[in-house]
């Protein structure tokens, strides 16, 4: 059993624990954190750029409604919005206009167009796809 000891703790000096395979061990060690430490840097640049850009789409939305409120107001300042909403609120009219009120539509105007049949003519003959778009586009032909 002692040589047995010896043989094992001189191959693990000598072949196992050489410079080489411990320099070799190491290597292969750094390349694995190396690699792992670039996937993680990809990974977060990655997410990064996602959030960037989701953030780029809201600030063009949020400039889109801020364009369309200042648009807003502006039209709210300017006379023909002032003189329209005058009109509508106080019930007031231009020197020369006339005011009409119409009665509300009785049922029998509401229901007047609803039982209206579409009749299409069926002409029998069958025509290629050329042809119909031809009659569309020069009828009188």
């Amino acid at each position: 059993m002692g040589n047995k000891l010896r043989r094992i703790k001189y191959k693990l000096k000598h072949d196992f624990l050489a410079v080489e395979n411990i320099v070799l061990a190491v290597a292969v060690a750094m390349c694995l954190v190396w690699t792992y430490q670039s996937v993680v840097a990809m990974t977060r640049n990655w997410e990064l750029a996602e959030r960037l850009n989701a953030e780029k789409k809201n600030l063009q939305l949020l400039e889109i409604e801020v364009e369309a409120a200042e648009l807003e107001n502006d039209y709210y300042k300017t006379e023909e919005y002032q003189e329209l909403a005058a009109r509508k609120l106080n019930n007031k009219k231009l020197s020369g206009e006339n005011m009409v009120y119409l009665p509300k539509n009785s049922e029998a105007a509401k229901n007047k167009h609803q039982n209206i049949e579409i009749v299409v003519q069926d002409e029998g003959e069958e025509y290629s796809n050329i042809e119909k778009w031809m009659r569309f586009l020069f009828p009188n032909r």
